[in-house]
């Protein structure tokens, strides 16, 4: 079989991979590009494009059967899920096109369409065709995990992916799994209008998050009828008739969940098991991650990994952060880390969750002298005006060089806010930078030099 040589071939059209590529050919370099299934990656498919369209719906409703609260009645609310779906496919398809567009349109690239497989160091083989490179770049992305639960094989489920192919509103969902991916389609399925349930096997919501954060999280949710059965260490399923029962406690007595749907939302686990990643001399850690240094180089010359296979971040931003460090070391002569990154994201429930750097309990855990505000959303006058006053802000500051540690913003808007506090870590300045700027009235934002203004020790408990 003749072998066709590339410059650099690049694994997998997600976040990363197509920025790489379009860098990698202005730098005048043959390309490869190899997707195997939709351009766009886990983002645009299965990820943010269709959640946040959903999401943007289920607000939609939501806001619609509140209308008596703000001066007008929008009549019975019926919801259309065809519909519904079908905006959300629309915008997926758009947003799909729009990245294989641009790889087709770049000059010095070829896309190939098609599963790779290593057969040796930065050699693989798709289809029929061998293609080797001096770089090849693995931007191949994650899907969701299948837990290990007794029943599972005789039950149907849904995962994140699935669950977006509905065209009718489920009559109960029951949620296995309490954490991020699992909490949005809760809220947002109980404002289509189904009855959800959310079936955890730890004591409380989102385990790595603080105690007030998971609570808080828990009443926004609860307010709007969303169920919890939690610290459910026995979970086992079973069928009856066209029900799914799904057990929660152990011993055969115990009472169970009966819904018409089921959706697991137990984590994800890396596209890494079909590439034939030993050929190549790559390194997976214990769960299947292709192991990376501080500037995303696996254990073979030549060959990077970015984006969620990596298992130095779960989301989009990280995997775009990830394409911007390969390619300042590469072409910038710009030495970044992954480390040099403030960690940060958002759960896009409504009111939000922003949250950069440590929590309080990481805070805590360190030891160091360090300062703490807290202040309920009932104090933001835009939130109140807006009938928006779940939730609360959180601030932690280094008491030493007066850096920020750490915030939480759970609220209205929580998610855009929380980078004026992001902005000002990166930029390593002290908090002050904040506390004594004059902010715009009357938005969420204004509010942050007021929360700083109230910093106390943080006691040790």
């Amino acid at each position: 079989m003749q072998v066709e040589t590339f410059d650099v071939i690049v694994i997998g059209a997600g976040q990363a991979g197509p920025a790489l590529a379009a860098h990698c050919t202005r730098e005048g370099l043959r390309t490869a590009v190899i997707e195997r299934a939709h351009f766009g990656g886990t983002c645009v498919n299965v990820g943010c494009v269709p959640t946040k369209t959903l999401v943007a719906s289920a607000r939609a409703i939501h806001v619609a059967r509140r209308g008596s609260e703000f001066g007008f009645s929008a009549g019975a609310i019926q919801v259309n899920m065809e519909r519904v779906k079908a905006r959300k496919d629309e915008l997926v398809h758009q947003s799909r096109n729009a990245v294989y567009q641009w790889m087709q349109g770049l000059k010095n690239a070829e896309v190939i369409q098609g599963h790779a497989r290593f057969v040796g160091p930065r050699s693989v083989k798709v289809g029929e065709r061998m293609l080797r490179a001096a770089r090849v770049f693995i931007n191949v992305g994650g899907r969701a995990a299948v837990p290990d639960i007794a029943g599972l094989n005789a039950v149907p489920y849904l995962d994140n992916a699935s669950i977006m192919e509905l065209t009718e509103v489920p009559e109960h969902l029951v949620i296995v799994g309490g954490s991020y991916i699992g909490i949005e389609f809760a809220q947002m399925m109980r404002r289509f209008g189904a009855r959800v349930t959310v079936v955890e096997r730890a004591a409380k919501l989102l385990p790595r998050e603080d105690d007030d954060v998971s609570d808080g999280i828990r009443a926004i949710l609860e307010a709007e009828g969303v169920e919890f059965q939690l610290g459910a260490e026995c979970l086992s399923l079973s069928r009856q008739g066209n029900r799914v029962v799904v057990g929660t406690v152990c011993g055969t007595e115990s009472p169970a969940i009966n819904g018409s749907h089921l959706l697991l939302a137990i984590g994800r686990r890396p596209n890494t098991d079909d590439m034939g990643i030993e050929a190549a001399g790559i390194k997976l850690d214990e769960r299947g991650y292709i192991m990376v240094d501080e500037q995303l180089r696996t254990s073979a010359e030549g060959v990077w990994a970015m984006g969620d296979c990596n298992g130095r971040g779960a989301f989009t931003h990280t995997a775009w952060n990830d394409y911007e460090i390969v390619a300042a070391n590469l072409f910038d002569n710009d030495a970044r880390r992954v480390s040099d990154r403030i960690p940060c994201y958002a759960l896009f429930i409504d009111p939000a969750l922003g949250r950069v750097g440590m929590t309080e309990r990481e805070v805590r855990a360190s030891g160091r002298p360090a300062l703490l505000a807290r202040m309920p959303m009932q104090r933001v006058g835009r939130a109140r005006e807006a009938g928006e006053t779940q939730g609360f802000m959180k601030a932690l500051v280094d008491a030493d060089t007066q850096r920020l540690l750490g915030a939480a913003i759970l609220g209205l808007n929580g998610d855009e806010v929380v980078h004026s506090l992001l902005d000002i870590m990166a930029a390593d300045q002290p908090y002050t930078a904040i506390s004594r700027a004059m902010h715009i009235h009357p938005t969420v934002s204004e509010l942050l030099p007021t929360l700083l203004q109230q910093l106390k020790p943080l006691e040790r408990v």
